[in-house]
């Protein structure tokens, strides 16, 4: 079942707007205070658990849903949401009970990752809002366990957890946001790891400049619901550094 809701574009999940700084893709890293160097982009990491270029697996849609630019696990009681920046569709968020993921694919240089500066920008972004930041090394690897403040519906302020999660690949970057209780308590989240480890990311082989979006599509299959049928029921984070914001626009929902 899909369904299609449009909201304001400049609207957040809990009703507040807020700006992100967005850093220049291209500067370099900078030193810190004491003149020490930034973090240096090393050549991405081997990946022996995923998550897996397109080249590295021989079915990459058995048991997955073809997002074009992304082949996602399915999982029974799964809701899988499509997002959308002015008309290109550009992440996925995969809802299972009180917990989700947001996936997202970017292009990334030939030789070198780009997480460890990511990370850098993104925690930068929230700790000038007046969030905290935690970077440790989780089951994916390195990663940023955040607390937000958000404005709730009720115009009183809050606090939003999430997790950010990410993996070089090879000429590409895989970014995912755990929210819900996966972010809360991590050892909750194994299932929406695993469903990062397991999809499958297409490039393509056309030129993309470094942190461009990799493009989704819509399954072949998909089924519309009219609009205001189904309600949001999970807020997604609105900080993603240097990424570029992402701004909410029409939803695709699919319950397998």
């Amino acid at each position: 079942m899909f369904g299609r809701r449009k909201k304001d574009a400049a609207e957040a999940a809990t009703g507040e707007t807020e700006q992100v700084e967005d850093l220049d893709p291209q500067s370099e890293a900078s030193a810190d205070e004491e003149g020490a160097p930034g973090r240096v982009n090393l050549p991405p990491a081997p990946r022996p658990d995923g998550p897996w270029d397109v080249s590295e697996v021989t079915r990459p849609a058995e048991g997955r849903v073809d997002l074009g630019g992304l082949f996602v696990p399915g999982v029974e009681g799964m809701e899988l949401r499509v997002e959308v920046a002015g008309d290109a569709i550009v992440a996925a968020t995969v809802v299972l009970q009180d917990s989700a993921v947001q996936l997202q694919a970017f292009a990334a240089p030939k030789k070198e990752g780009i997480w460890g500066e990511v990370r850098e920008e993104i925690a930068s972004g929230i700790t000038k809002q007046g969030g905290v930041i935690d970077e440790v090394e989780g089951p994916l690897g390195w990663e940023l366990r955040a607390q937000v403040p958000v404005q709730l519906p009720d115009g009183t302020g809050g606090v939003q957890v999430v997790r950010f999660i990410g993996v070089d690949g090879p000429r590409w970057f895989l970014r995912g946001v755990i929210s819900g209780q996966g972010a809360v308590q991590p050892q909750a989240a194994g299932l929406l790891e695993q469903i990062f480890r397991d999809t499958v990311v297409v490039r393509g082989e056309g030129p993309m400049a470094p942190r461009d979006p990799i493009v989704l599509k819509l399954p072949e299959d998909a089924q519309m619901v009219p609009e205001g049928v189904k309600e949001e029921s999970q807020a997604e984070s609105r900080f993603s550094g240097g990424m570029g914001q992402l701004q909410r626009g029409p939803e695709i929902t699919e319950v397998r």
